[in-house]
């Protein structure tokens, strides 16, 4: 037979013709071959083929084997490969093509060869496959399981017509229809084991792995690998066929601690009533997920998904949390805090390396996942503002500006009587600069106020008043005082204050049971009538008003002031050289000096509304009826009178320390030192808010500087307390006395320090007449703290035996209450502390004899004697004793008393009597045993600090705490400048004061007046960092910046220094103009700094005195985004830009600012 089909026949034929060719063509026949075989071989692929083109035209789902496969030329069927790329693929097809004609060549040849002698086996080939295709059509249109079938079959296949959409719609079938399998082994059936076998690994993908070099740590992988927490590795536990480790001398194995296993919570009875669930079932209806396994193998750290494990296990343990708790906000706001750390790193749930690097996180997306969060919890929290409120500030960010204004006053509708929401919705209305108007902003305070005391007053029926409604409303109406003083609208805010104290103090009984509104109304003919109002002279309140005006009303008297006595020099231009921005500084500056008072018109004079030449002077009744507010309690009542005075710049116990109160700091005061080089003892009786006062505009670093006002308004000042004192109760009329007489000494101390004697000197005498006239009062005479006062003010004028008389005549009055009494306390060290500042150069115990004696006459309880020589030991001991029984006895009872009232009068007594003590031991025995008293006082006091729960609010007095780490701070800087002590103790006593109270501003100046007269920095900017990352205050922030100006004012005054030579030229600035800068940014980008006045002022400075004037430029623009109410901001641009001058006063006028000198106005004063 012919090796070849194809040659059988022609070599039968032409055999007798050529004879020479049939013996050159042998090696072309084989005498093995039968054709029967091959034929069989040509029928068995022809079937194949046949069921593939079937298969092809109508699918077909498999149930239980995988599709029959293509064989090859020798029978058997090729392995699964896995897929390729396109060209492999195209070649692939080329190869089935080429097989596909061999076939047909080769069923031609031996059908050719024997037509006859292979009939019957044809037919029976077609027989049964007859039979398969009636099973197939038998099986078609629907599913059996394969243990189901009668028969067996080859192919237990069904036909199904109606196509899944699914495999439309995703990219592979779905997982269940795909049969899975595993290979053993590896041989195959068919091949010789001995000779061959198969390999089931991709060698080309091992190869690249083997060829992959490792990832160094600074490329991303690495990087990534470092950010995410380690796994933890159980040495006791071996994963299946892992060996164990051999133990070797150099590892000690140390067994793992395992947690027992502790069985969950039995399912509710109505979970699984009848009791036929699973565990898994039962999780489910409750919302929970299946408990993870204990023993639950980490994979390696190269495996793919391995490296973010422990953010996906915080995703999953969030999302836990949220399904069995929806209602919880807290976890909300976390999930959504969360949201930042995880789009930093790439994400978790990325399978591939290729998809991890292609991702890219920006701020867009990042918000738009937190907004979409937040949605879903409004859905399950509808009544939760805390969650809508974390809406509307990340939307900021991606919605127009009009857009958001009505969300807001669409929450502000739902939510009338949620104070906390109208202080957001007012700052966001202040802050807009597009829409930011004064008289806008001002109506929609009047607004929230007119909602609110309907709310109080229970006239809005539909919304309940909230805990803590009256308090609120008072702090909304000092906010928008604030808002007004910072525009320069000073005589509104006098108007508004005048009008709620009259509407408080002075109303009539006829009114006073009828709603707010309806007290506003008839308050209008009051206020429009031309009374003198609160504060006025001859001023007697709208209810004796009212009743005269009931008994036919009263006629005003022609009263003839003195006039001559008040003239004044009218000139406001005194240099006409000067540029044209300096001269319209200093007249607006005199202006707002004088003018701060509303103007009324004399009717004594004849005087109407028209002859005021400033209409902004006057104050309508539509301009402050809105705001006006009823305030019933009396706390309250004594608070608004002492807001009152500390805007008219008169100390009264207001701390601006609050992270809400930040938007009030606009002056450099809050950084100012006092006298803490010449008194270093005293200097922290001033009181420096960082808040400027009426009647006081200017730049930022200006030279004129004034404590005090006008005539006038030492005037008004004066008829305030007159027509004040009688209003309040004893212990209320004590604390004005003092802040009165304070604000005095106030003045003498400023006169004092700018060395202006002339000044000075009037100022005490009428300041001494003042201390006389109150002393002489009934009331007054035994009140230790107006004596306290008046003998500091005569010991600063230098009359210290008047000074020293005033201290013993106090002591006389109050010596047989001793160490009891916490006034005579305090006023005995005062007069201890300025006697040792008078003999700060003295050496020997002479020196500190007067102080010793003061102390112990005050721990003797008995008559009191001046001094007259040094005190004997015997009676330094008996008082030492005397201070140690009274110390230990009232830290017992302060800290087994609760929050009242009788533990804040023993608090306050503790905190005298400590003082007293620590300085007697420092005198007597030694600093080491005075830092004791204050470790044991510090102690006990903080014990008693965490029991109290104290809101802070505008109002609230530092804490003892407070007050004794003060103390302590400022007793150890005065013994390291009057001797040789480490640094150690006072750093430590301030940093831990401050990490507890890091609004405290007299706190802060110590510690930067401690840290900058060392040259490293390192320390200190450590804590300011650790500080500012946990406070959500802006003080932390502001000393940070300004502890580094100090340090670069210090290296340009040695780089400025000539004297010295060329050397100190060189050194570099080492960044710190850079180091500010980043300061500035990061203070700017905080939610508390992007409103602070203070903030964006010093910033703006700052880049003016770098010499880049365009940067200025934009950093002023992007201030008044944020702040554009505040008129001290525009006049620092025009004292920097002067270039710019018109265009700024223009945006004044936009926005509604006062302006008092127009620019027309100032050119017709530069031509006369």
């Amino acid at each position: 037979m012919s090796l070849f089909p194809a040659f059988a026949g022609l070599s039968s034929n032409n055999n007798l013709k050529n004879e020479n060719s049939s013996k050159e063509l042998d090696w072309l026949s084989n005498q093995s071959f039968r054709t029967e075989d091959a034929l069989t071989l040509h029928q068995r692929c022809t079937k194949g083929e046949e069921q593939a083109v079937q298969r092809s035209a109508d699918p077909s789902l498999s149930v239980d084997q995988p599709p029959l496969e293509e064989p090859d030329e020798e029978g058997f069927p090729k392995p699964k490969k896995k897929k390729k790329d396109k060209k492999k693929k195209k070649q692939k097809r080329k190869h089935k093509k080429k097989s596909r004609e061999q076939s047909e060549s080769s069923r031609s040849g031996s059908d050719s060869d024997s037509p006859r002698g292979h009939a019957s086996e044809a037919s029976r080939l077609e027989q049964e496959t007859e039979k398969l295709r009636q099973e197939q059509i038998h099986l078609q249109g629907c599913f059996v399981w394969l243990d189901d079938l009668q028969t067996p079959t080859d192919q237990p296949f069904c036909v199904d017509k109606k196509a899944d959409r699914a495999n439309w719609e995703y990219k592979s079938l779905y997982r269940g229809d795909i049969a899975r399998y595993r290979r053993k082994g590896n041989s195959c059936l068919g091949l010789n084991p001995k000779r061959h076998f198969i390999t089931w690994v991709d060698s080309a993908s091992e190869k690249k792995k083997i060829e992959k070099k490792q990832d160094r740590y600074f490329s991303k992988a690495g990087r990534l690998l470092l950010s995410t927490e380690g796994f933890p590795v159980h040495p006791g536990d071996v994963g299946p066929g892992a060996k164990q480790t051999p133990i070797t001398s150099d590892f000690m194995a140390v067994s793992d601690w395992k947690e027992e296993d502790v069985r969950g919570p039995v399912a509710p009875a109505w979970v699984n009533p009848l009791g036929v669930y699973d565990a898994s079932t039962t999780l489910w209806l409750q919302g929970k997920g299946q408990p993870e396994p204990e023993n639950q193998q980490a994979r390696p750290a190269g495996a793919p998904g391995n490296v973010n494990t422990a953010m996906i296990s915080k995703v999953e343990e969030f999302n836990r949390k949220l399904r069995e708790n929806p209602e919880d906000a807290k976890t909300w706001m976390e999930f959504v805090s969360f949201q930042d750390e995880l789009m930093t790193g790439p994400s978790p749930f990325t399978m591939n390396e290729r998809e991890s690097e292609k991702r890219k996180t920006s701020l867009k997306v990042t918000l738009e996942k937190k907004i979409a969060i937040l949605e879903r919890a409004i859905e399950s929290n509808p009544g939760s503002v805390k969650l809508k409120l974390a809406r509307l500030e990340l939307c900021k960010e991606l919605w127009e500006p009009s857009t958001l204004l009505k969300e807001w006053k669409k929450l502000v509708f739902l939510h009338p009587n949620n104070t906390e929401l109208w202080k957001k919705y007012l700052l966001f209305c202040q802050s807009q600069f597009s829409t930011f108007s004064v008289l806008k902003v001002s109506s929609i305070y009047g607004k929230c106020l007119t909602t609110l005391a309907a709310v109080h007053d229970g006239s809005m029926v539909s919304h309940p008043a909230l805990p803590g409604t009256a308090e609120a409303i008072l702090e909304i109406f000092l906010q928008q005082c604030h808002f007004l003083r910072q525009a320069g609208h000073s005589e509104k805010v006098i108007s508004l204050f005048q009008a709620v104290l009259d509407f408080t103090f002075f109303k009539p009984d006829s009114v006073k049971d009828l709603p707010t509104r309806e007290q506003v109304e008839f308050f209008e003919p009051f206020w429009d009538s031309g009374e003198p109002r609160f504060g006025e002279r001859g001023a007697r309140g709208w209810q004796a008003w009212m009743h005269q005006q009931e008994r036919g009303g009263w006629l005003i008297p022609n009263e003839q002031d003195d006039e001559d006595e008040d003239i004044e020099d009218d000139t406001e231009v005194k240099d006409k050289t000067l540029p044209k921005w300096r001269i319209w500084l200093d007249v607006e500056a005199s202006r707002e000096t004088k003018n701060w008072l509303p103007w009324r018109p004399d009717k004594s004079k004849g005087q109407s509304e028209e002859d005021c030449e400033d209409p902004d002077r006057q104050v309508l009744f539509d301009d402050i009826g809105p705001s006006v507010i009823r305030i019933l309690k009396p706390e309250l009542r004594f608070q608004l009178m002492c807001s009152f005075l500390q805007f008219l710049g008169i100390p009264s116990g207001c701390s601006y320390s609050g992270p809400d109160w930040s938007i009030t700091l606009d002056e450099w005061s809050v950084f100012d030192s006092g006298l803490a080089t010449e008194r270093p003892l005293t200097s922290l009786d001033l009181q420096c808010s960082g808040v400027s006062c009426i009647g006081h505009m200017a730049t930022l670093h200006s030279v004129k500087k004034q404590i005090g006002h006008c005539k006038d308004g030492e005037e008004f000042i004066q008829n305030v307390f007159h027509q004040a004192l009688p209003l309040f109760s004893k212990e209320e009329k004590s604390l004005l006395s003092l802040y009165w007489l304070q604000y005095e000494k106030l003045k003498v101390l400023h006169y004092l320090q700018n060395k202006n004697k002339k000044k000075l000197k009037c100022q005490g005498k009428k300041s001494k007449k003042l201390a006389k006239n109150l002393l002489k009062e009934a009331e007054n005479r035994n009140n230790l703290a107006l004596w306290k006062e008046y003998a500091h003010l005569e010991w600063l004028l230098g009359n210290l035996e008047d000074s020293r008389k005033v201290f013993d005549t106090a002591i006389t009055l109050a010596t047989s209450q001793g160490l009891q009494n916490p006034a005579l306390c305090s006023l005995c060290l005062l007069y201890t502390q300025l006697e040792l500042e008078a003999v700060e150069d003295a050496v020997g115990e002479a020196a500190t004899s007067r102080a010793v004696h003061i102390l112990t006459k005050l721990a003797e309880c008995g008559p009191y004697s001046a001094y007259k020589g040094q005190v004997s030991p015997v009676n330094i001991l008996k008082a030492r004793k005397a201070y140690e029984y009274a110390f230990l006895g009232c830290l017992t009872e302060s800290s087994l008393l609760c929050d009242s009232t009788v533990a804040t009068m023993r608090a306050d007594v503790a905190v005298s009597l400590v003082a007293c003590f620590a300085l007697f031991q420092y005198l007597t025995v030694g600093i080491e045993a005075a830092d004791r008293v204050y470790m044991q006082a510090l102690e006990k006091t903080e014990l008693f600090l965490h029991k109290k729960t104290e809101i802070t609010n505008l109002w609230t007095q530092p804490t003892e705490l407070e007050t004794l780490t003060l103390m302590r701070s400022v007793l150890l800087r005065y013994h390291m400048k009057v001797n040789v002590y480490p640094l150690g103790p006072l750093r430590e006593t301030l940093t831990s004061a401050l990490k507890l109270f890091p609004g405290n501003h007299s706190l802060w100046r110590l510690y930067v007046q401690t840290e900058n007269k060392y040259h490293n920095a390192s320390r200190a900017r450590r804590f300011f960092d650790s500080v500012t990352r946990n406070a959500d205050m802006i003080t932390p922030r502001l000393f940070a910046i300004y502890a580094e100006q100090k340090r670069k004012e210090l290296v340009d005054s040695v780089q400025s220094r000539v004297d010295i030579g060329g050397v100190y030229s060189t050194i570099p600035e080492s960044g710190l103009s850079n180091r500010i800068r980043v300061l500035f940014e990061h203070a700017v980008q905080s939610d508390n700094g992007a409103h602070c006045p203070l903030l964006w002022r010093m910033y703006l400075h700052f880049l003016v005195s770098q010499g880049n004037r365009e940067r200025s430029r934009g950093a002023f623009y992007k201030a008044l985004q944020d702040c554009p109410w505040v008129k001290g901001l525009y006049m620092d641009a025009i004292e920097y830009f002067p270039d710019h001058m018109q265009e700024i006063m223009d945006l004044m006028t936009e926005k509604e600012l006062r302006v008092r000198v127009p620019l027309e106005e100032l050119d017709i004063l530069l031509e006369d």
